[in-house]
């Protein structure tokens, strides 16, 4: 099964797209807002609490991330109207990050004002390699004069050992997560590239760390294996559960994701929608080869 899935993930760029956007359902919302506040009410009526996930990203123009800004508006708006356990997640290059900083940090400034009104949150999330500078950067001018921000960091990166250590001198709220662009190895931990496992230990550094100095942190990962070491560093440091909260995809462990709200962690989902979700749907495919085995007995007829 795990070759299957593992040619299934390199054989990405040949499948259908009218198969994968099939397969995309299962951890896509769906294509509008109203989609995906009727899957995050069910997701709060279980328990969870949520991201909202605006599909999309590198803008062109102005005119572009003015609209995205626009998306992300509306979707405070809804959780607001609807009163939903949810925060939203926002992605720098969709709002004009290569195209104009000065104008994408003042998109997500009003965002963030926006946000503050309800007492809101938003992670800024971490892209590839090429924005990493520039959206520490942004963050950690916004952060200055405004509390309601996080940042996502990538466990997989070498880069992260120093980024974590000017954020955690300000006590910054983060979210570790794997990482799932295709970088070069100059970039990437030993091992990295090849095995998803080599990761583990610079992720669990990482959260620990955060416990150390009493940073919130969102645990962002779907292995086994590294939850069940991360709670055991829970329960032998007794971190105080308000401090952290373990974050999965939608669609995606929901057994493994029930069992930790059975066992009182905060779980929170994050909830992507929209119209792009090719770019999305292949990222997470190549991230999680259990998912591109499915699509690939999919176009077999097994199953």
């Amino acid at each position: 099964m795990r070759i299957l899935n593992t040619v299934a993930a390199l054989a990405i760029p040949f499948i259908p797209r009218a198969l994968i956007q099939k397969i995309s359902r299962r951890y896509i919302a769906g294509d509008s807002l109203a989609d995906a506040v009727g899957r995050v009410q069910m997701l709060n009526a279980c328990g969870f609490s949520t991201t909202l996930d605006v599909l999309g990203e590198t803008v062109s123009s102005a005119a572009e991330a003015e609209t995205m800004a626009g998306e992300y508006v509306k979707v405070l708006d809804a959780i607001r109207a609807h009163g939903l356990n949810a925060e939203i997640s926002i992605k720098p290059s969709a709002l004009g990050l290569l195209v104009d900083e000065a104008e994408c940090e003042r998109l997500v400034r009003h965002i963030l004002e926006v946000a503050a009104v309800d007492g809101n949150f938003a992670c800024v999330d971490m892209e590839d390699i090429s924005c990493a500078q520039k959206e520490i950067d942004l963050f950690a001018r916004v952060e200055r004069n405004v509390g309601n921000v996080g940042l996502a960091l990538q466990a997989y990166l070498k880069r992260t050992y120093e980024d974590i250590d000017h954020l955690l001198r300000k006590k910054s709220t983060l979210r570790i997560c794997k990482g799932i662009y295709v970088e070069d190895q100059v970039h990437l931990v030993d091992g990295a590239r090849n095995d998803r496992t080599a990761i583990n230990v610079h992720f669990i550094n990482h959260v620990s760390r955060c416990f150390k100095v009493g940073a919130f942190v969102g645990i962002a990962t779907h292995d086994t294996v590294l939850i069940e070491e991360i709670i055991a560093l829970v329960r032998r440091e007794g971190v105080d559960r308000t401090k952290f909260e373990f974050q999965m995809l939608l669609g995606v462990c929901e057994p493994l994701r029930d069992k930790l709200l059975g066992m009182g962690f905060n779980v929170r989902i994050y909830v992507p929608y929209g119209r792009d979700w090719y770019g999305y749907s292949t990222r997470r495919i190549k991230e999680n080869p259990s998912i591109a085995g499915y699509v690939m007995k999919a176009m077999l007829g097994i199953g």
